[in-house]
């Protein structure tokens, strides 16, 4: 992947600090602004882009907190298809909760096993909610 131009890399890294600010202060959906003009800012075919990837699972995480559930869903299918998706523990463990919390149970437990497998339990352990959802898993005896 080429490297995007100075211009367009200085605007994508501000908006994102930007993003990033403000969804630390819980202000959600300024972040998911933010974050959705700087995926504005790539250049077509977006999904190409690495910064599509992260940008798309923040944008997710932030909808996730809104408890926008379909929303964020949406927004981990569309980071699963950028590089590195779907190799990113992250991405699945969210979508897994986002769809667990739409009662897609199946598809959300597939999720958070992709999830463990590429992150083991550390993944879960890092998050508040996480110990239901590990239990989950070992309730349908796919982790020990």
């Amino acid at each position: 992947m080429t490297r995007l131009p100075k211009k367009i890399q200085d605007g994508l890294d501000a908006l994102s600090e930007q993003g990033n600010v403000l969804c630390d202060a819980s202000k959600f959906d300024e972040a998911i602004q933010r974050w959705s003009a700087a995926l504005e800012l790539l250049p077509e075919p977006r999904v190409d882009w690495e910064a599509y990837t992260w940008l798309c699972a923040s944008i997710g995480d932030a909808q996730y907190q809104l408890e926008e559930f379909e929303a964020a869903r949406q927004s981990f299918f569309d980071a699963l298809n950028g590089p590195g998706g779907q190799e990113n523990p992250f991405v699945h463990y969210r979508l897994g909760q986002s769809q667990v919390s739409l009662g897609d149970e199946e598809h959300g437990v597939a999720s958070l096993l992709k999830a463990y497998m590429l992150d083991g339990e550390e993944i879960f352990d890092e998050d508040d909610e996480g110990e239901k959802y590990l239990q989950m898993l070992r309730d349908r005896k796919l982790v020990g």
